[in-house]
């Protein structure tokens, strides 16, 4: 588990994303995501920073939980 105050200091994206502390949890509002000029984006974005946010100051190994077995065959 994450260390709360430093996750909670952590920068995530996109600038409208905060960290609610009753929660212990980053949120990003719904009409923040909606009136971005990406919506898709702005929600990858706000995933993807929060998990790295979270796997870097948990201490999780990351090179082994973003590894595909099957990368070389991803049309992505």
């Amino acid at each position: 588990m994450p260390n709360r105050t430093a996750f909670a200091g952590a920068a995530v994206r996109p600038d409208a994303a905060a960290y609610v502390a009753d929660l212990g949890e980053y949120v990003l509002p719904y009409e923040a995501a909606r009136r971005s000029g990406d919506p898709d984006a702005a929600v990858l974005a706000f995933l993807q920073s929060t998990y790295e946010a979270a796997a870097d100051h948990g201490g999780w190994d990351r090179q082994a939980l973003e590894q595909h077995p099957h990368r070389d065959v991803l049309p992505f």
